[in-house]
């Protein structure tokens, strides 16, 4: 199936647009019994187990597995993710951006060697540094517009022409980048107002939104701005404040009930729309 119709499915029969981010931090790795941490596949895939049916989609942070020399594990969550929890598609955030025949090994990594059904990416070196993650059909890509972090204006709100160098890569991702029609866009819920400009010059495309949670991003402002005329098209990620609302034994159960409680802020946030 094709990373967006696996959206379209989960947002519509699981009635959700919560993303679950997989960010293991040997810091905040919660304890065992004896006092070692729980090790990093056993955390994230209970977290999965505990979080499954209240998720859009996953989405591991490639860099917090490699620092860990856990890459093996990312590997194993990713098939784990597709074979106990059949139809949630897992998106790697690894923002790769690179050039031609490296381009292409990236992609082979994302899709081929950890089995990812999306993966996020810089544009910023030009449509050429996209095109071969494009030749995979069926898979999706995520290219950075607005992001969360305050930093981003450095670049993203720079004037060109007459458009901000954000609203560029917008109109380009819901025009002439998108050969293979699975293509979203990252835009951070910490800037409303910008979401609701990339949301105009894409009204199709699916929105990657992070800062929700632990960077403060109001769940009603991003769903306001967000959802396509359907009422669906976001993939609202939470990553810290859901994997360690716990650090005891229970911070599975914990984990679950921080997951609910945002799911139904989301749907909340959706019905006021309807009213």
């Amino acid at each position: 199936m094709k990373f967006i119709d696996q959206l379209e499915a989960r947002w519509t029969g699981s009635d959700t647009m919560l993303c679950v981010g997989l960010d293991p931090n040997p810091a905040r790795l919660p304890k065992t019994a004896s006092g070692a941490a729980v090790p990093v596949y056993d955390f994230c895939r209970d977290i999965i187990d505990a979080t499954a049916d209240t998720v859009c989609a996953f989405k591991p942070q490639f860099a917090y597995f490699a620092a860990m020399r856990e890459l093996d594990a990312l590997e194993r969550l990713t098939a784990y993710i597709h074979e106990r929890h059949p139809g949630i598609p897992v998106i790697l955030d690894a923002k790769r951006g690179d050039i031609g025949s490296t381009a292409r090994a990236y992609a082979v990594e994302a899709f081929e060697v950890y089995g990812a059904d999306a993966v996020t990416l810089s544009p910023y070196m030009g449509f050429d540094t996209v095109e071969p993650y494009l030749e995979y059909e069926d898979k999706g890509v995520f290219l950075l517009c607005r992001t969360s972090n305050p930093g981003g204006a450095d670049i993203e709100m720079l004037q060109a022409g007459e458009r901000k160098v954000f609203e560029h890569v917008a109109a380009n991702a819901s025009e002439r980048w998108n050969t293979n029609g699975e293509m979203g866009l990252v835009v951070g819920a910490t800037f409303p107002g910008e979401l609701a400009a990339v949301r105009r010059l894409a009204p199709k495309l699916p929105f990657l939104v992070p800062g929700i949670g632990a960077q403060g991003g109001d769940i009603n402002a991003a769903v306001r701005a967000g959802v396509t005329s359907s009422g669906w098209g976001m993939v609202i990620n939470s990553s810290r404040a859901v994997i360690y609302a716990g650090n005891g034994p229970d911070f599975a159960d914990a984990a679950r009930a921080k997951a609910i409680e945002t799911r139904d802020a989301i749907r909340a946030a959706q019905a006021s729309l309807k009213a």
